[in-house]
């Protein structure tokens, strides 16, 4: 297939079953979002916020684009702009893993960290900051309608195409800034209303389960961070507010159940899916697969569900996802390489 850029080749993701770690009778399913050209669903998001700016004049030729992010989604944007002639500046709390800041960097982004104890409405404020002071065109992800509208034309659409002439008896995801949640919930409601929509949430922030409304700016954006969220390891899930983007679906009554995945499950259902399935995502598309695996053992016998995996392992590295994997080889492998007499270390 040939693509006038790398913009190009965003979406059109694989939905692959999963065959040795399903349980009996359960058709599942991920959605694999690493096979986005820079790793991850956030793609979808950045390309979609930066062409609707253009369409609209928002976005003038040669401005610089500043964002808040965790990482995936800079580092989408960090593709975008390089491919379309942005300069590119974003704002990250020091938590995230090195190498999401690498990699931005390495594809031209300016990486600006902010401390961890403001958390994620500390990194937005300083984006706003930046935003006001030099003139920089803010894509405001949390809040950008571009955002769910671009997971509305791509993501669920190729949902609904994936599953057309089955039942989709369910869809399981997490949420960062909502807009697969919204964007997606928008197409099943209307072409697949019987499909039951999950969505996951660290049990150290139950921000959905609580019930508690978001408090908010004028313009949609956090004012404070929420009362039920606390620190947790699940990069790109559950900043520490509920955007606007997400309390549509919310608000809309479209989530059948909450589900919470602990980290340590969400770790440990990745290192199944690479060991078992050869298929290698992060902590969030773990903690999203243990949420299915959840559903799955409720779930009646021939049920089918659809699992989002959100990015790549590649991201998670430095991570304690990472921590019991060895760089130099372990006394199995040297009882190994003994076995025979040649080429010993």
């Amino acid at each position: 297939m040939k693509h006038d850029s790398i913009l190009g080749a965003v979406g059109n993701t694989p939905v692959i079953r999963i065959n040795r770690l399903a349980p009996d009778g359960i058709n599942l399913y991920v959605k694999f979002e690493a096979f986005n050209p820079l790793g991850s669903v956030k793609d979808r998001l950045a390309l979609g916020v930066i062409e609707a700016a253009e369409k609209t004049g928002a976005l003038k030729p040669g401005q610089t684009v500043i964002e808040a992010t965790s990482g995936n989604t800079g580092i989408g944007l960090a593709m975008v702009c390089a491919a379309k002639g942005y300069p590119l500046v974003v704002t990250m709390a020091e938590t995230f893993s090195l190498e999401r800041r690498r990699l931005m960097r390495f594809l031209g982004a300016r990486v600006i960290l902010t401390p961890k104890e403001e958390k994620g409405t500390g990194m937005v404020e300083k984006a706003r900051e930046l935003a006001a002071a030099h003139g920089w065109f803010l894509t405001r992800q949390f809040e950008n309608d571009a955002n769910p509208d671009m997971h509305e034309r791509t993501t669920g659409r190729e949902i609904v195409d994936a599953f057309k002439g089955e039942t989709l008896d369910y869809w399981v995801t997490g949420f960062g800034t909502g807009g697969t949640l919204t964007g997606v919930s928008r197409v099943l409601k209307r072409e697949s209303p019987d499909t039951k929509i999950v969505v996951c949430e660290p049990p150290e922030a139950p921000m959905i389960a609580s019930g508690v409304p978001q408090e908010r700016n004028a313009d949609g954006g956090p004012a404070t961070s929420h009362p039920a969220w606390k620190p947790h390891p699940i990069q790109g899930w559950s900043p520490d507010f509920i955007p606007k983007i997400a309390s549509e679906a919310i608000d809309a009554g479209v989530i059948h159940k909450i589900v919470e995945t602990p980290a340590a499950d969400g770790m440990a259902w990745a290192r199944a899916l690479a060991r078992k399935e050869g298929i290698f995502t992060g902590v969030s598309g773990g903690s999203t697969f243990a949420g299915a695996m959840q559903i799955a053992e409720a779930a009646p016998t021939g049920s089918t569900i659809l699992c989002m995996l959100p990015d790549t392992g590649e991201r998670y590295l430095s991570t304690p996802l990472f921590g019991d994997v060895a760089t130099e080889m372990t006394e199995e492998e040297i009882e190994i390489s003994r076995s025979t007499p040649g080429y010993q270390l």
